[in-house]
């Protein structure tokens, strides 16, 4: 039989995964991981050996199997230190002082009694039971089957699905999206008000323009304080002079937010209080004095355009504990209480992670907002500033990865979910240039919306406790049809990795695939990294009959 390093490196290798990626997902170092499949190291809990190997993809009898294992591996002695010098021999016992003999037989017959009275009450029938803990040498996990997380069926939003526009042309997506956010193209504060009260509105006019004749919702994101307002701040990493720290003067700010909110009232419907923070790239100050920036411009907002929603200053880098010390000291100065939203910064923790490994990020930042006593809804408003250095994928990668985030977003229950960008060609995964026409990945995102077009969410989960092998992922939905007709069941599933078989859902049913394909479901599903939509009595006209086409 293998020992527990030889079974943990067997599933590791049969799963594919990195060190660094089981470390994301089992909340432990990359080296920690390394060491329990070398044999280093026996992890103190059986649950750590537990989500190794459901990370890995075992089944659950694989995990039965490592217990025995691993209570081997932790129940030898420990081995002598060669450090340390031998332990002297403990002195040899004094002789009892008279009378301790006497004493010793009272303390026995007293405990024998309290001995006797113990049983009698636990075992009378008259009695109520004792529930006495049963030592035992190491508990294990409590495993609970079912999916992540049910509901009663909520619409899917089409706004869910928003991209960051990262131009300043006036052009908008060539394929379907649910709405856009206004970063990255050339209307950050400084280049609107590049001095003390005299804008510059042609790109912002642009680009609200453009949006609105293509029906798509906007979201302003503040950043970017002009050099004028905070000359002696660090500069940011753009070539426009715009610094990092807050403004000298809150009224500076007080100010432009309202000739913002002024200007474009019923046009932008919702504004991001600050890009990115705290970051040396976009805020360097204090979470106080963010969240007094905070409370300043909701108030201006608010009696500007009440109909507006307000997204506090969206937190980054929240793999770091510094990053979450200054999320609770945002929260601790009350930066949450009049935003209708908050704004996250979902990203891999690693170069070449998958979109699943932001489940355990968005745990995290659950527990964070927990902790700081706050509960608003999330935005996953973009990326990490590391993003353009990142190792480009294929094209298939891209396809999968583009589809996988936005259903990520769904399986974390966020309001809305915007991918870093749209426009520009700098990042690892790219959906069009402007004046370019869609790739792939970018028409799999669009065939992602028509699928979900007037469908309502019902639960999603993930791997043995949802019923499912271990790398798989879904998502249940009912989806939209003809007026009069009841919702149809479907269930979108993918791997985080490889490929899984798995028995086919009962009943009559057909399978959608991104590249258009449709085919009647088999008595085995083959499940890809390629999301696939498991539909309810083929031949049914289920689906919108939006085409999802360009805008």
């Amino acid at each position: 039989m293998p020992d527990l390093a030889s079974a943990l490196t067997a599933l590791k290798d049969r799963s594919g995964l990195s060190y660094a990626q089981l470390a994301t997902r089992c909340w432990v170092s990359a080296s920690t991981v390394h060491r329990y499949c070398q044999g280093k190291v026996v992890p103190a809990e059986f649950g750590t050996v537990e989500r190794i190997a459901l990370a890995c993809g075992a089944e659950r009898a694989e995990v039965d199997d490592l217990y025995p294992l691993w209570s081997r591996a932790g129940s030898g002695p420990p081995a002598p230190d060669p450090r340390k010098p031998p332990r002297a021999p403990e002195p040899a016992a004094r002789a009892a002082p008279a009378g301790a003999g006497r004493a010793a037989r009272r303390h026995r017959r007293w405990a024998a009694l309290l001995c006797a009275l113990f049983l009698v009450a636990a075992f009378s029938p008259s009695s109520t039971p004792l529930h006495v803990p049963v030592a035992s040498r190491r508990s294990r996990p409590q495993t609970v089957a079912g999916p992540a997380w049910e509901q009663y069926p909520a619409a899917v939003p089409s706004d869910f699905f928003g991209v960051t526009i990262n131009s300043n042309t006036g052009l908008m997506p060539g394929f379907r999206v649910g709405g856009v956010r206004l970063w990255d193209s050339g209307t950050r504060w400084q280049l609107v008000e590049p001095s003390r009260g005299r804008y510059d509105w042609s790109v912002l006019d642009r680009l609200v323009d453009a949006a609105g004749r293509a029906h798509l919702p906007v979201l302003y994101t503040f950043g970017g304080t002009p050099g004028w307002a905070a000359p002696h701040a660090p500069p940011g990493p753009y070539g426009d002079g715009s610094r990092t720290a807050p403004p000298d003067d809150l009224a500076d700010w007080e100010q432009f937010v309202q000739a913002v909110a002024t200007r474009y009232a019923g046009r932008i419907g919702a504004y991001e209080l600050w890009a990115f923070a705290p970051s040396p790239h976009f805020y360097s100050g204090d979470a106080a004095t963010l969240a007094r920036m905070t409370r300043r411009a909701a108030s201006v907002v608010r009696r500007v355009d009440p109909k507006a929603t307000l997204v506090c200053p969206s937190m980054g880098d929240l793999w770091t504990p510094a990053s979450q010390r200054f999320l609770l000291d945002f929260a601790a100065a009350d930066g949450y209480r009049d935003c209708d939203a908050a704004g996250v910064k979902l990203y891999p923790q690693h170069d070449g992670d998958t979109p699943e490994s932001l489940v355990a990020l968005a745990d995290l930042i659950d527990r964070t907002f927990h902790s700081a006593g706050v509960h608003p809804a999330l935005w996953n408003t973009g990326s990490a500033y590391r993003v353009a250095t990142a190792r480009p994928l294929d094209a298939a990668q891209s396809i999968a990865y583009a589809v996988r985030f936005y259903l990520i977003g769904m399986y974390v229950r966020y309001a809305r979910t915007y991918f870093y960008n749209w426009g520009g060609t700098k990042v690892p995964l790219v959906l069009q240039a402007a004046g370019g026409p869609p790739t792939e990945a970018a028409r799999a995102v669009a065939a992602l919306q028509q699928w979900l077009a007037g469908a309502r969410i019902t639960s999603c989960g993930h791997g043995t406790p949802a019923g499912l092998p271990g790398t798989v992922w879904q998502c249940r939905f009912l989806l939209a049809t003809p007026v009069g007709r009841p919702q149809v069941p479907a269930v979108i599933r993918w791997t985080e990795s490889g490929t899984a078989s798995m028995p086919e859902d009962p009943g009559d049913r057909s399978v959608r695939y991104l590249d258009g394909r449709t085919t009647a479901a088999p008595r085995r599903l083959t499940v890809t990294e390629m999301p696939q939509l498991d539909v309810e009595a083929p031949g049914d006209p289920v689906l919108s009959s939006d085409s999802g086409s360009a805008r």
